[in-house]
């Protein structure tokens, strides 16, 4: 649903759309719909410009103030040791380098933080230098209104907070639309009404002038509601919302159409839903399909593939081992050939070990979103489970636990830089050493094994393919007609190695490679590969043609043989089928035997039931959330009556 700050769960419904007409229309003073807009200049508040917030430099993760500027007090890589504004600072004679940042008086900490710029000189070997200082804070504050230093300005961000517009509240309107009524209500009061409340004060206009109005948004509002998003405001930021709460946004809209003999093609519609909520988004479908329209869903969720009309299974294996249809047919008639239909079969026995919990990580007093005051304590060298409902804080923890400690790593697709130019064996580092052996082999320079370099095919440049600009269209690719989709200048391709030239080693699998090679640095990360179950990935196969689940594990693959730390994962499962659940778990109990401390978001049973610890959140969703309503071993939640226990009660009872 993408990351615009301007974009709220009111813009993208259009329900906020149909709150303008009706202030239009209603109320008092009367104005324009555009005036009730924050992303016009008529309705826009004149400080933040419509976005809401202000950002102001958080001094605590900037400073460490137990350290003086010679031991690098400034956290920020532009003032780091030796650098030149670092050494601004040092001739500035303004500090005492070797004085704890803690210690500064009044207008130390002022000259250090807030100064103005200041010329100031400096004379050595005869020449007089000078140059121009500055406070850190008023610095980094001038460079955020630098349209041009875009890059900068993204690693500047990271030391910023936001906070609510102290002009608007946090409302985006200006003095004007804030202060216009209906039935005793502003617009920024419907704004931040949670959704179920915003219902019944729609519920009750009457006036019959707004009443096409009143009946598109009571539909629209009724049918978030129904998907379990009743919780929501219309002013919440898109930006702030979880995968399934947006995943359930989409669903709404699709929903509220009344076009027929459509074919839907949905890829994983239950992605970040909690097993209470799959029921819902199952009925949603349904009501799609209802209205003459097609529905094809790529799904790996067990409820839902039991609700299917028709199971197309394709396999057995991936990538060269599969695309053949094993299944096509109704539930009752699938059978343990197919490989969905084995998995759907088996039910996971709930983990009943009691590990010794040695030592916590401990997260002191969470205040973000609908969390307050939380204290949360995660046992290390373990696998925890934080589970809940959507919208019941479980990514607003991991939020500030994240931003808190920078010690901990979050593992997941967004860590891997996806182009047609990377490649596995570029990931993995053996690119390098394959091209060596190719050199050493034939006596020539390493260089001209690389795509990227002097051994490019000249027409496409190393891609393999063309690109053509379509215009209006987009880019329509074909593969090169000199290099035929190999990369590679023809000549480069007569080297061998093994018999076998550059193209085809790039065409082997992980698998086959392990067997080609006796290059033990080569061995080593290929094995890591396989162990994620990955062995059949095409050592050229580009990064941008991996599913969502293939990323994640080849992302796991970098981490997996290192020790002592805390990863988070944030729904894992995502992109994977039932069997390649089993696979992940292993990936991540090796990373837990070898010290590490795992932390995962996960809605998936299959997955849960095998966890050494589960955090609950809840109980429900928005203001009804943000509390933990069980902490502990798994076979302790069958006592509970949470969401998470009677779906897990359900699941190692029920017979397929």
């Amino acid at each position: 649903m993408g990351t615009n700050p301007r974009s709220t769960v009111g813009t993208v419904t259009e329900i906020y759309t149909y709150l303008r007409l009706l202030y239009s229309r209603l109320g008092i003073p009367i104005y324009d719909s555009s005036y009730f807009s924050f992303n016009t200049p008529k309705g826009a508040c004149e400080a933040c410009g419509g976005l809401g917030f202000e950002i102001s430099v958080d001094l605590d993760k900037l400073i460490d103030y137990d350290k003086s500027l010679n031991e690098g007090a400034i956290k920020h890589r532009t003032w780091k040791l030796d650098s030149r504004y670092f050494n601004i600072e040092k001739v500035s004679n303004l500090f005492d380098m070797d004085k704890k940042i803690r210690d500064y008086d009044e207008k130390e900490l002022y000259d250090l933080l807030y100064k103005e710029s200041t010329i100031l000189s400096q004379e050595s070997y005869g020449i007089v230098q000078n140059y121009s200082h500055e406070g850190i804070v008023t610095r980094l504050m001038k460079r955020q209104g630098d349209s041009r230093g875009l890059s900068i300005n993204e690693y500047d961000r990271l030391f910023f907070k936001e906070m609510p517009c102290t002009h608007c509240g946090g409302s985006r309107l200006n003095k004007n639309a804030r202060e216009v009524k209906v039935n005793d209500c502003t617009l920024v009061d419907l704004l931040n009404m949670e959704l179920v409340d915003l219902y019944k004060f729609i519920d009750n206009i009457t006036d019959v002038m707004v009443k096409d109005i009143v009946d598109k948004m009571r539909k629209d509002i009724s049918n978030i509601i129904n998907l379990g998003l009743g919780y929501l405001t219309l002013n919440r930021g898109i930006n702030t919302l979880s995968n399934g709460e947006s995943q359930k946004i989409k669903l709404a809209r699709s929903m509220n159409t009344n076009l027929n003999e459509l074919v839907y093609i949905m890829d994983e519609p239950t992605v970040g839903f909690h097993h209470r909520d799959v029921t819902k988004i199952v009925d949603a479908i349904k009501n799609i399909v209802s209205k003459n329209n097609t529905a094809i869903v790529v799904e790996h969720n067990r409820t839902l593939i039991e609700s299917a009309d028709n199971i197309i299974d394709i396999g057995p294996g991936s990538g060269t081992q599969g695309g053949n249809i094993l299944y096509n047919g109704k539930l009752d008639g699938i059978t343990e050939t197919s490989v969905t239909g084995e998995f759907l079969k088996k039910r996971k026995s709930l983990n009943d070990e009691r590990k010794n919990i040695e030592k916590h990580y401990e997260v002191k007093n969470v205040n973000i979103h609908n969390i307050c005051n939380l204290d949360v304590n995660i046992p290390m060298n373990m696998m925890t489970c934080i589970t809940g409902v959507s919208g019941s804080g479980k990514s607003s923890l991991i939020k500030h636990i994240l931003e808190r400690n920078e010690n901990v790593v979050k593992v997941g697709k967004e860590n891997l830089g996806l182009n047609s130019r990377s490649n596995v064996a570029t990931y993995t580092k053996i690119f390098d050493i394959i091209r060596l052996l190719f050199a050493q082999e034939n006596g020539v320079d390493s260089g001209i094994f690389s795509f990227n370099s002097k051994g490019a095919c000249p027409k496409c440049g190393g891609l393999g393919i063309l690109k053509m600009d379509m215009h209006f269209l987009g880019d329509a690719t074909q593969v090169c007609d000199i290099c035929h989709g190999k990369r590679y200048m023809l000549d480069v391709l007569n080297y061998k190695y093994m018999n076998k030239n550059i193209a085809e080693v790039l065409n082997m699998t992980v698998l086959e490679a392990i067997k080609f090679f006796d290059d033990q640095r080569i061995l080593d990360n290929l094995r890591i590969l396989s162990d994620v179950g990955l062995d059949y990935l095409r050592l050229g196969q580009t990064l941008d043609t991996l599913s969502g689940g293939e990323v994640q594990r080849v992302n796991m693959s970098k981490y997996l043989n290192k020790k002592g730390n805390i990863y988070v994962f944030d729904e894992p499962t995502q992109g994977l089928h039932l069997k390649d659940i089993e696979i992940l778990k292993n990936v991540l109990r090796k990373m837990v035997l070898k010290g590490n401390t795992i932390i995962v978001v996960e809605h998936n049973l299959d997955f849960i039931v095998d966890a050494d610890y589960i955090i609950d959140m809840g109980l429900e969703a928005g203001k009804d959330g943000g509390k933990i309503v069980f902490s502990g071993y798994p076979k302790d939640i069958l006592k509970e009556d949470t969401y998470t226990a009677r779906a897990i009660k359900e699941y190692i009872k029920r017979d397929f």
